[in-house]
């Protein structure tokens, strides 16, 4: 259908979307690992009672029927049971019901079917019970408005066997920026998932760690939009495919003699939708199908900018969940800042809300920002300010520096060098090495491009001298370069002269020591001011011209 009117478009433009289409190889959905649910079809009904029995009726061929009623009310089912409150958590085929009816506490499912868990809850409560944005798999929150009583009804008796998910998403954990040696920072992927599928695990103790539950994740791609360093990446298909499918797209519009194109991401799910913003968009206006809206991120939107686009829009709706539509929010903002201290026009890159078609076409760039960049190469982060670093060099920014709002992932470290000890506690939990240590000299030195803001240095600084400034810093060579935030002269070892520790944190050990009863004699307290190996070999040497000196240590 869609296919069928992008091919009929005869003016220019319109031929030439369609030739780019045709000429580019389109993004192939790999499937990815799975993971299987298991369900018998043994189903539990939650509402009110009058309401969950009527429903019960058409759900005869379920592996068995559970009715909670949530109102009280007596009923004519035989395995109708009450609840003062309910808790669900779970998935299809694992869903954990606890009950609470008259201050006793139950496992519904043990107590009702005789097993751990329920496969299917069909839940007619006014508000829902579960709390996810995004429902989990074989839960129909009806009551809240989510799933029509219909659609639900014809779906759960086909949910009966084994089932096959993919995993959306990549993890690795050695670019995660959300904790190390104890100390938690980034959490941008945890507020980013309105699935409830990413959580934060362990403690300082054992360490914590970012987890994702695959039966619980949607596959919304929130959570890779938010990340910025690339630790979780959506698979669906891989977004490197995704950014050189646009950029390859755009250069086969240019072959076909088009001018001043706009992309429009879109949502595969609502083909209808899209075509209808078709017809009432200029013919330049060519849509980029994903999987999910939100798993494309920024480095994906300036790629298409320097490489010709003139515009990039998303085909949002409001009624996507409130999660989604906030990270959406917030990147295109951050975006239209970046666009806006170069002198662009912000709406160069902006949400279309389908619902507002009618009212009124959006505002539309039609000048070409005459960029023809290429490929961009590297890593998520490098390919974006490959894009910044060109429209930099093509349109003067307004400030070298432009301030940026508490959640981007861009910035600088400022650092009190009245408080700092150079301990390196920051280097230790730094994820990205922006924050390194080189060379003889007590230095601490950082990198701005290498920056995520993650705030792990700012936490674990014992001094508390460290402060995260979200920042663009337009100056490509400054932004590259590694700068000294503090430095000292060393200290160095009473025996050998090697440069071992900054003379400050020698001095500051000596002060707080001196007086303590083990180190009540100046040769004990000199020790401090020496190298870890002349530390040994001192204390041996006393100790072999002075045996009794052993009772000491």
């Amino acid at each position: 259908m869609l296919n069928d009117y992008l091919q009929q478009v005869s003016s220019v433009s319109g031929q030439a979307r369609w030739f780019a289409l045709q000429h580019t190889v389109e993004l192939q959905n790999l499937i990815p690992p799975t993971v299987s649910y298991q369900s018998g079809g043994h189903t539990l009904l939650i509402g009110p009672t009058s309401l969950i029995e009527r429903a019960a009726q058409q759900l005869s061929a379920m592996g068995s029927l559970t009715l909670l009623s949530i109102d009280g009310h007596q009923g004519h089912s035989s395995t109708l049971y009450f609840a003062d409150s309910v808790q669900i958590s779970g998935y299809l085929g694992a869903f954990d019901i606890q009950v609470v009816n008259r201050g006793q506490s139950i496992n519904l499912a043990q107590a009702a079917i005789g097993q751990a868990f329920f496969d299917i809850v069909l839940d007619l409560s006014l508000n829902g019970i579960m709390s996810e944005e995004v429902s989990v798999p074989g839960y129909f929150p009806v009551g809240r408005g989510e799933n029509k009583l219909v659609e639900a009804l014809e779906t759960i008796p086909t949910l009966m066997g084994t089932f096959d998910k993919p995993k959306y998403f990549r993890l690795n954990t050695d670019l995660c920026a959300h904790s190390s040696r104890g100390v938690k920072g980034c959490e941008r992927c945890v507020d980013a998932c309105p699935a409830g599928a990413l959580s934060s695990e362990g403690s300082a103790q054992t360490g914590h760690r970012i987890e994702i539950n695959p039966y619980l994740c949607q596959g919304i791609g929130t959570c890779a939009t938010a990340c910025p360093t690339e630790a979780i990446h959506y698979a669906l298909p891989n977004p490197t495919d995704t950014q050189k499918f646009v950029e390859r797209l755009l250069n086969h519009y240019f072959q076909a003699q088009g001018e001043t194109p706009i992309i429009l991401f879109c949502s595969d799910r609502h083909e209808t939708h899209h075509l209808m913003a078709l017809k009432a968009l200029p013919d330049n206006v060519i849509s980029v199908m994903l999987e999910e809206l939100p798993s494309v991120g920024m480095d994906t939107w300036f790629a298409a900018l320097v490489n010709g686009a003139t515009q990039v829009l998303f085909a949002a709706s409001h009624h996507m969940p409130a999660t989604v539509l906030r990270i959406l929010h917030q990147e295109v903002s951050l975006a239209q800042t970046l666009l806006t201290s170069l002198g662009l026009d912000k709406q160069r890159i902006d949400i279309l809300y389908l619902e507002s078609l009618g009212e009124g076409l959006p505002v539309l760039c039609e000048d070409d920002l005459t960029l023809r960049l290429g490929e961009l190469s590297g890593n998520k982060r490098q390919r974006l300010y490959q894009a910044l670093d060109a429209l930099a060099t093509q349109y003067q920014p307004n400030s070298m520096i432009q301030a940026l709002n508490s959640v981007a992932p861009f910035g600088s470290i400022g650092c009190a060098s009245q408080d700092c000890t150079l301990c390196m506690s920051c280097v230790a939990v730094c994820p990205t090495r922006a924050l390194h240590h080189s060379g003889d000299i007590p230095a601490l030195h950082f990198i701005e491009q290498d920056c995520v803001q993650c705030g792990l240095c700012v936490t674990a600084c014992p001094e508390k001298a460290l402060t995260a400034l979200p920042r663009i810093n337009w100056d490509h060579d400054e932004r590259q370069a590694a700068q000294v935030l503090h430095q000292e002269e060393p200290a160095r070892c009473l025996r050998c002269q090697k440069a071992f520790a900054p003379q400050s944190m020698i001095t500051m050990l000596q002060n707080k020591l001196r007086g303590h009863s083990h180190f009540s004699d100046p040769i004990s307290l000199n020790r401090i001011a020496m190298c870890e190996d002349c530390r040994v070999i001192d204390i041996f040497e006393a100790m072999a011209e002075n045996p009794e000196q052993q009772l000491h240590y």
